[in-house]
Parts: C-alpha cells; sequence; structure tokens
C-alpha cells in the first residue's frame, strides 16, 4: 500500500523535483506551497511523513513542525536545508523533527531518509494500537499502569485460556475477584457460569452443602435435593474467595473433587461429572497457614498452579489518582452529582494516604467525597477525617546525631522487619521475598523476637 506523503516547498521548481522524485518510489504525494496549505492538508488526510523545507516563505519550517505536533502528532518529520543552514537544521531537530537533508538533495538519502521515517512510523502505530487494545483484552474494572500491574496483566492474558488452577493473593480489597472474572471472561469459557462463595462466610456446617449440593433428607432442613456450586459451574468457573478460611474438614473433600473431578452431594451415593476452573483466593499466607497445620499442602499445590499477586494500594503510586479518577467520573454519575476533578490539596492527601483498605477503601472514600462536595471540584473538606489528618511514620534511622542514642544494629533490623511486615498486610512469605531472607529465617529471627518479649515480660513481672 503506498505511504502518504506530504511535502512542503515554496519553490516550485524544487517542489516539483521532489514531487517526482518520491512519487517515484511508488509513494502518494500531497504538495503543498507554504504554511496554510500545510495546513489545510493536515486537516483533511492522514500522512505517514512529512516533508518540509526549512526556508519556506512567510512562516518557515519550524512552524510546520508545530502544526504537524498538533494535527497528526507522531507523524515524523524530515527537514529539507542548505549547506548554510544547519543550525537552523539542528534547531528543527530539537523542535522535534525526525531528521534533516541538505540542498541539493541527493535521491538516494532522500530514499534512506524516508526509509527510516516510514519504519519508526509503523513501529509507532503498532504500539498505538497494543496500548489501545489493552483495555479490550483485560475486561472489567482493573486499572492501573504500575509495574506491578502490567505484570498482573501480563499473568492473565497468558493463563486465562487454559485449564489450570490459579491463586489470586493480595490483602483484602486489592480486588481479587475482578482478576478471577477477568481470567473468566478471558477463556473459552467465557459463555458458561461464573460462580462465586466466600468460604469464610459460609458456616462449616453449610459449606460442603453448598459447593457440593446434596440430597432430600440429607439433613434437618434439606426438604429437597439441590445441586451445589460445582454442578452449576459446570463448564464455567468456580471462585473460591478466602480459600485460607476454609475449614479442615473441608480441605480433603475439596481436593478429591479437584484430582477426580467428580462431586458426591452430601448424604448421596451418586458421583455428578464436573469441568470446572477453579480460581481461589485469599489473603494469608498460605505456605504459613501450612507449616501451622492450618491448611493441607497437597490442597495447595493442587490449586497453586499459578499464582497472581495484587499489590497493596500504597505501592501502586500514581495508580492511586487513576483509580479514583474513575471513581470519581462513576459515583458522580450514580449520584448525578456535577463533581468533575480533585483539588491538587486533595489529589496529595489521596496519594500520601496509605490505604490500609486498599481500593474498596478508595472507591468508598471518594463516593463519600462526591456525596459532600458542594463545588464541582473535591477538595480536602470532602474527604474523611483520618484522611485529611494523615501522617506517614517517620523512617526509621540508624542512629541520632547523639551517640549516647545510637541503637543496635539488631534493634534497628527487628523494626526495618517489622516495617516490612506492616507494609505487606503481614504476609511473610513476600516479607521473606522483598528482604532477600529465607522463610525459615524470616519465621527464626521473628520466633526470637517473641522469646524475646516474653523474656522481658516474665522479668518485669518477676521484679
Amino acid at each position: 500500500m503506498a505511504r502518504k506523503i506530504l511535502l512542503v516547498e515554496d519553490n516550485r521548481d524544487e517542489r516539483e523535483l521532489l514531487s517526482e522524485l518520491l512519487s517515484g518510489q511508488d509513494h502518494d504525494v500531497k504538495p503543498a506551497s507554504g504554511f496554510s496549505e500545510a495546513c489545510e492538508l493536515l486537516q483533511s488526510h492522514v500522512f505517514d511523513t512529512v516533508v518540509t523545507d526549512l526556508q519556506l516563505g512567510g512562516r518557515g519550517g519550524l512552524e510546520v513542525i508545530g502544526a504537524v505536533s498538533n494535527f497528526q502528532p507522531g507523524v515524523p518529520v524530515i527537514v529539507v536545508t542548505g549547506h548554510g543552514s544547519l543550525n537552523v537544521a539542528i534547531e528543527a531537530l530539537r523542535s522535534g523533527a525526525y531528521d534533516f537533508i541538505t540542498k541539493p538533495v541527493d535521491a538516494q538519502l532522500l530514499e534512506a531518509a524516508l526509509r527510516r521515517s516510514l519504519e519508526h512510523r509503523a513501529i509507532q502505530t503498532q504500539l498505538e494500537e497494543l496500548r489501545e487494545a489493552r483495555p479490550a483484552r483485560i475486561p472489567g474494572a482493573l486499572l492501573g499502569e504500575c509495574v506491578p500491574m502490567k505484570r498482573v496483566y501480563d499473568l492473565i492474558e497468558r493463563v486465562a485460556d487454559t485449564p489450570s488452577s490459579v491463586v489470586v493473593t493480595g490483602e483484602s480489597g486489592t480486588g481479587k475477584e475482578l482478576v478471577a472474572r477477568a481470567l473468566h471472561e478471558m477463556s473459552s469459557r467465557r459463555d458458561q457460569p461464573f460462580v462465586a462463595i466466600n468460604c469464610s462466610a459460609v458456616p462449616a456446617s453449610l459449606l460442603e452443602s453448598e459447593l457440593f449440593g446434596h440430597e432430600k433428607g440429607a439433613f434437618t432442613d434439606a426438604k429437597r435435593s439441590r445441586d451445589g456450586l460445582f454442578v452449576q459451574a459446570h463448564r464455567g468457573t468456580v471462585f473460591l474467595d478466602e480459600i485460607g478460611d476454609m475449614p479442615e474438614e473441608m480441605q480433603p473433600k475439596l481436593l478429591r473433587v479437584l484430582q477426580e473431578q467428580v462431586v458426591r452431594p452430601v448424604g448421596g451415593d451418586r458421583e455428578t461429572p464436573v469441568d470446572v476452573r477453579v480460581v481461589a483466593a485469599t489473603h494469608r499466607d498460605l505456605e504459613e497457614q501450612i507449616e501451622r497445620g492450618k491448611f493441607r499442602e497437597d490442597l495447595y499445590y493442587r490449586l497453586n498452579v499459578v499464582q497472581i499477586h495484587l499489590p497493596p494500594l500504597r505501592s501502586r503510586g500514581n495508580d492511586i489518582l487513576l483509580l479514583a479518577s474513575a471513581f470519581l467520573k462513576a459515583s458522580a454519575e450514580k449520584l448525578e452529582r456535577n463533581v468533575s476533578e480533585f483539588s491538587p490539596e486533595a489529589a496529595e492527601l489521596l496519594l500520601n494516604f496509605d490505604w490500609p483498605g486498599n481500593v474498596r477503601q478508595l472507591q468508598n472514600c471518594i463516593e463519600r467525597g462526591v456525596s459532600l462536595a458542594r463545588f464541582e471540584q473535591l477538595t480536602p473538606q470532602d474527604l474523611p477525617e483520618k484522611v485529611r489528618n494523615f501522617q506517614a511514620p517517620a523512617t526509621v534511622g540508624a542512629f541520632s546525631v547523639d551517640p549516647e542514642h545510637i541503637v543496635p544494629l539488631s534493634v534497628i533490623e527487628r523494626r526495618y522487619i517489622e516495617q516490612v511486615l506492616h507494609a505487606v498486610g503481614d504476609n511473610k512469605s513476600q516479607a521473606a521475598r522483598l528482604l532477600g531472607e529465607d522463610r525459615r529465617t524470616l519465621y527464626r529471627k521473628l520466633n526470637g523476637y517473641q522469646e524475646c518479649d516474653t523474656g522481658i515480660m516474665a522479668g518485669e513481672f518477676q521484679s
């Protein structure tokens, strides 16, 4: 397909010569005799490259560069200049030109410059298409541009259309169910049911019936037979939220279903085949739960084929404002309020707060602010008091200026470990990775701190 080139040259003879050279390379050339005509063409045609003389009558080539940036940003500009105007050519490059060639124009040099600029534009176009396509490939309300979130998007895209079980980890309120729904929507199971259950919200006595169903008369209130969620989600996805809180007596029964792909309802003797993709989520450290004997190791490895970790909001930088802006727009529409932006002071408070409740807390904060806002701009007065008055904890220093206040290195290490644990919501496996420690080494240090504290308390009690 012929590439479209805008040629800007006020000298008729040179314009005809350049147009002939460019057209001879099978390009669609649109000539312009000056700045005004170039602007008209930029508004009516889409170009792949612009070639312009720097020395135009009236407004010069630098103005053409500005017009291209305004009307068709990203389109590369090649400037043509005389030998005595190299300083102007350098200024053009600083103004955004892609390349320059000197007069008299050499056909081979022009062809080479044009080829480079067209390749550059083709790559730019591909990148723009990829950026525009990403939201469509990650359905739902997942937002964020920070590096950890880009890793999340990458894992979702890679694992979505596989049958592998996935464990989504992260603090409460980070959006783990959104990841599960994105995995479902991007898989071949998207037209089948997505069924979710919170394992910590259902009493242990009822959880088996909820998951696997029951027969009539299986227990007091079982007045009729009922299919469980695994049968309801046949060929679809089951989302087991807060899997770390699943009762211990239920874990071997879930493991058997995952291994055998059959379910047996409570009080029944028939087994029903099921084809489900399981996504589990937890805010707990499952490896720690295993060491404490609270979670089966074989179930952990059956579920944790792929792990996707959602970062806490406090570690996502400017994603806070990206999310806040989305929540502001949604809340304004929902509440029918004319609130369209944040004041600089309010934005600074949002960035400084540590958001222990993560994205869920931010959404609640913004909806509250929109409800209370008196103006089109959301101000600090519209935010909760804890957000307005928040002060970040001071960084622990190794020692103060006064030598008498120097503390032992072991105390500094303990304080730092405690701060890291707080930052990751007491997830000891994640803290160990961040600290560069073996998990068992970290546990040993923490147990040592507890023994030390116990000894101090015992000594104080005896004294």
